[in-house]
Parts: structure tokens; sequence; C-alpha cells
């Protein structure tokens, strides 16, 4: 009628479709068949613009990419009469009324294209009937790590593209320009990881009930950065190992102190071996920052075992002496260096022992007790006090045993050795 034709005029946004839609012949054509139906495969030319791989996710085994995906295909409904030679480029709209190759993304978790502030889409015509077709997208895909050498490994990812309805027989996927349609942007890094190298490559994959199709990959090898794990596991865990060394040097019967020293070292283990397996999925193998630290919470542990060997041979030394000096069992006598071991202060008795290593508080003590005796005792007493003060070494090492003399050269000559094998077999 006379009223639609008026109201056709009046609305510009559909008058400009319909000028090029008329110019492409879209109605004149059956766009649901490809181009040369029936006949030879449609070669379509792939080209791949990374823009940034946002994450990389050890739990998920996925890694997330933005990137720019370009078609290049001929198709000779879509050719047009042009006297300057121009290509036509139009939005999204006109993607639905042509055909368009079907590719995804195999093994895709999640994937979107932009549209913001409009969708991403563009679709480029050429006189001739050769068509561009571009779109933005961020896909994230299965990523199949191997964790044998984590902290120290290099992962190997693909994302790849494959046409989901036309198998070769119908449509033949190519890398457009060979190894350098695959192109990236310079200012791409990751926290984590050192982008070592892009490349694609192509080949073929089968289904059983479809055929055989054409398959293009992007490869990407990412190296692990090793710093962040030396500060966060490796380092806290050597001084660990080396902290529970130190009781070695401390007193065979300072009970307390070396028993706290060990426990303390063993959670400290604990906590950091948490910490780093929180991080990383639940794998069935042994990873290279398990060795490494397993060995330092196995050389911690036994750090506590050998002082309880001490402690053990120790009694029964003792016992063997009081028994030689025909003391009557139950009725122990605690030496000047058993009470100096409990309250940290020497103790006088009638065995003359050559004995050092007590507190100023000891001296303070000692000296307010020998001032209600006599003057002239006191001066003698102090001179021994004094002598003995130079001897300190010497009764340290009288007073540890021969397995915490043996374990002070064996433990950090051992766990050197194992430091030197580890980081030789896996860097």
């Amino acid at each position: 009628s006379k009223r639609e034709i008026k109201m056709r005029k009046l609305d510009s946004t559909k008058v400009r479709p319909l000028k090029s839609e008329q110019l492409l012949r879209i109605e004149d054509h059956d766009f649901a068949l490809r181009p040369g139906f029936g006949g030879s495969p449609i070669p379509v030319g792939i080209d791949v613009q990374v823009e940034s791989i946002d994450s990389i996710s050890e739990v998920d085994m996925d890694f997330t990419m933005t990137l720019y995906l370009r078609h290049y295909w001929k198709d000779e409904r879509l050719s047009f009469r042009s006297n300057k030679n121009k290509s036509m480029t139009f939005d999204g709209r006109l993607i639905k009324k042509i055909w368009v190759p079907d590719v995804f993304f195999v093994h895709s978790k999640r994937s979107f294209i932009h549209d913001t502030t409009v969708e991403n889409v563009m679709l480029r015509v050429y006189p001739d009937g050769n068509v561009l077709f571009s779109l933005r997208i961020t896909v994230s895909a299965m990523c199949f790590m191997d964790f044998s050498r984590f902290p120290l490994d290099t992962q190997n990812c693909s994302l790849e593209l494959e046409s989901y309805a036309y198998n070769e027989d119908d449509l033949m996927l190519y890398w457009k320009h060979g190894n350098k349609s695959l192109s990236t942007d310079e200012h791409i890094s990751l926290s984590q990881f050192f982008i070592e190298e892009f490349s694609a490559s192509s080949g073929l994959a089968f289904y059983s009930s479809t055929g055989w199709y054409n398959r293009l990959f992007i490869n990407f090898a990412l190296r692990r950065h090793i710093f962040f794990f030396v500060l966060q596991s490796y380092f806290p865990a050597m001084l660990m190992v080396m902290l529970s060394w130190v009781s070695f040097w401390i007193d065979r019967r300072a009970v307390p102190a070396r028993v706290s020293l060990g426990i303390t070292t063993v959670l400290t283990m604990s906590t950091i071996m948490t910490g780093v397996s929180a991080s990383m999925p639940q794998v069935s193998y042994i990873k290279a920052v398990d060795v490494y630290l397993w060995i330092s919470f196995l050389f911690v542990f036994l750090s506590v075992i050998e002082y309880a060997a001490v402690n053990y041979l120790t009694t029964i030394e003792e016992r063997k002496q009081l028994k030689k000096r025909g003391k009557v069992s139950g009725m122990y006598s605690i030496d000047a260096v058993q009470a100096m071991a409990f309250d940290g202060c020497f103790h006088d008795t009638d065995v003359d022992m050559d004995l050092t290593g007590f507190s100023d508080r000891c001296e303070e003590n000692e000296t307010r007790a020998g001032a209600a005796s006599s003057p002239s005792a006191d001066t003698p007493r102090l001179k021994r006090k004094r002598s003995l003060k130079g001897n300190v070494g010497r009764i340290i090492l009288q007073n540890n045993h021969v397995i915490d003399t043996y374990s002070r050269i064996i433990f950090p000559s051992v766990y050197i050795v194992f430091n030197f094998f580890y980081w030789g077999l896996y860097i």
C-alpha cells in the first residue's frame, strides 16, 4: 500500500541493508549450501593474531587466550560490479544471511565473541567474490600439562581449529600465509611463565562416524619462572633443614631446647608442603618440588630421631655409671651439669669438675650467697669461676654424645650432595 511504501522510505535503517543485499544478489542464491557445492572442497585460509594470553591455570589445566581469527575464501555468488574495484565492508548483521565457515575450537571450555561497544565482527567482500571474515574471540581451552618437573618445567600447549560440519571432502582448512599466518603482540607477557615460541602447524583428525577433517594448531611453549618458587618454597625449606642442625650443638641434657627446636622445624616444613600442594592439581605422580620438600622434611625428621637416640643412649650410660658407683636404685643424684641443664645455672658439688657456661644471674646469686660467709673464702671462689669461663668450647664437646659429633658432619654433607644432584638433574 502507499502507507507502507512511505514508511519504508522514512526508515533509513532498512534502506541501506536492502541496497547492499541487492548489490550482492543475496536473494538470488541459496546460501545454506557451501560455495561450489557438489564439486571440489572449498579452500578456507586462516590467519590468526594473538592479542594476549590472559591466564594459565595449573589447577584446571587450561589457558585463556584472546585473538583475532580471520577467514579467507572465495564465494562467486557474492561477486559484484565495481568501477573502482573497491571492496565493501559490513558488520555482523550480514553474517546471518550468507555462508561462512563453521570453524570451532577443539577442547575449548568457554569462548565468546567480544561485543563492546558492538559485536566485534567484520565482513569484507571484494568484487571478484573473495571474502574476509574477521572475529575477535576470547577462548579458554584445555592444555594437557605434565607436572613431573614442576616448578622446573616447560609446558607445551596448543589451540586447535577445525570445521564442525564439513569434512575434507567439502572444506579444506589451511594457513593462509604458512608459518607467517600466526602473529603475536610484542608485549605479551605472563607473571609465572616465559613464552619461548609460537608456531603454526596442521594435520588431520579422524572421527569414526563422519570421516577425516582438516585441523590447524596454534602451538606455544611456556617455560616457568623459577625465582618465585625459590623464594616461596626452596629457600624456606633450606633454612628449616639448616635450623634443625642447630640442635647438634646444644647440650644433650637440654631436653626442652632440643625437642622444641625439632618439633618447630617439623611443623614449619609441613606448612610449606601444604601450601605448595594447595596450589597444584591432585596428580597421581611425584613432582620435582615434592622430591625436594619430602627429602628436606626427611632431614628435619631425622634430626629429631637423632636426638631421641642420643637421649636414650645418654640415659643408659648414666645408669651404668651410677651402678658402678654403687648408688641405690631410684636414689639418683643430680650432678652439676644436669642441674645447669635444667635451670641454666651452675651449682658447686663436692666433686671437683672443670665446668663452665653459666649466666651472669648465677654469678650474682652465688656471690650474694657467699657474702654471708667469711670474706676470705670469696676471693678464691671467684677466681675459680673466672678460670672456668675460658673452657666453654671444651666443656660443650665433652657433654655431647659421639652421635652429635658425627651428625654435624654427616647431615650437612649429605644435604649438599643431594642439592648438587637435584639441581643438576632438573635444570
